[in-house]
């Protein structure tokens, strides 16, 4: 299907290190960013979006907020215990874990929307190496686009109107 993203492009928004435009296809939307920007070396805990190019492995939608039957990435429905391992000196690091876990500090499950809609980039997840970033998302952002811990966010609205279109094996180019 033409229609189909396979490419999101990511770039800064000049004078606004933690804000930055997300171009798809048609869409070009603002989008939240991490308080550092973006950066080359991504390192655990340093609040920088990481540069580079990462495929979109998969989505979680939390079903009782988002009625989305596809996207191209593929979806998987969020669970009351999900979590997400950031501990670097964890066997489980950067990977999906049910809490209560000692090791996961990323609760997906939340009472705010941001994770409602969310799509896991191949950051530091197939190659994976301890202390160079974890549970980097394509979620949903806060009011007023405020800063993320290092991920990608736009509008829930804008999220709706894409998600539904990326092309499996979709890419974000960041930087």
């Amino acid at each position: 299907m033409s229609s189909r993203l396979s490419l999101l492009r990511v770039r800064p928004l000049a004078g606004n290190r933690a804000r930055g435009w997300l171009t798809a296809g048609p869409f070009r939307v603002p989008c939240a960013l991490g308080p550092a920007g973006i950066v080359r070396i991504k390192r655990e805990g340093d609040k920088g979006t990481p540069a580079g190019r990462f495929r979109l492995l998969w989505g979680y939608c939390r079903p009782d907020r988002v009625q989305l039957r596809s996207a191209g990435a593929p979806l998987k429905l969020m669970r009351r215990d999900q979590g997400w391992c950031e501990d670097p000196s964890s066997p489980r690091y950067n990977r999906p874990v049910r809490l209560p876990a000692a090791d996961c500090t990323d609760r997906m499950w939340r009472d705010d929307h941001l994770y409602d809609l969310t799509f896991v980039l191949d950051q530091n997840f197939s190659r994976r190496s301890n202390g160079r970033g974890s549970a980097i998302f394509f979620h949903i952002a806060r009011l007023g686009l405020t800063p993320t811990a290092g991920c990608v966010a736009i509008s829930a609205a804008d999220m709706l109107k894409l998600a539904p279109r990326l092309a499996r094996g979709a890419i974000m180019a960041i930087g």
